[in-house]
């Protein structure tokens, strides 16, 4: 006996379902986004009537590039510029001038020699 779905090859909501099944969709317009590669994305918004219009963003995210997307073709929005990695080194430069580094170094290197002349000494 063989074991199996009953309703094998198919999946919910599969067949030839028309509108006067599904209903009428949403009445829609579509807006033009240009980013600065010159790359146009047309998503679409639902419309509603004066009271429960939806706001159209001013800024859309390209699909294809990921920079912001404007209203404005000849205008689009400057890329976001992304700051790279900052290393443990460049923070500490931040933090401390060249010399104050010079002196912590020092100050170092000299407990350090004085360790090392106790423990010879105590050999």
């Amino acid at each position: 006996m063989a074991a199996g779905n009953a309703i094998r090859g198919s999946r919910v909501g599969a067949g030839p379902l028309g509108e006067d099944e599904r209903g009428e969709s949403a009445p829609r317009q579509t807006v033009n986004y240009y980013c600065a590669r010159g790359h146009i994305t047309s998503p679409s918004f639902a419309l509603g009537d004066e009271t429960d219009a939806p706001e159209i963003p001013l800024e859309w995210d390209c699909p294809k590039c990921g920079f912001p997307a404007g209203l404005d073709a000849e205008n689009p929005p400057e890329p976001i510029r992304n700051e790279p990695y900052k290393t443990h080194l460049a923070y500490v430069k931040e933090r401390r001038s060249d010399e104050e580094g010079q002196a912590l170094l020092d100050e170092a290197l000299t407990e350090l020699r004085a360790r090392r002349e106790s423990v010879s000494v105590a050999d």
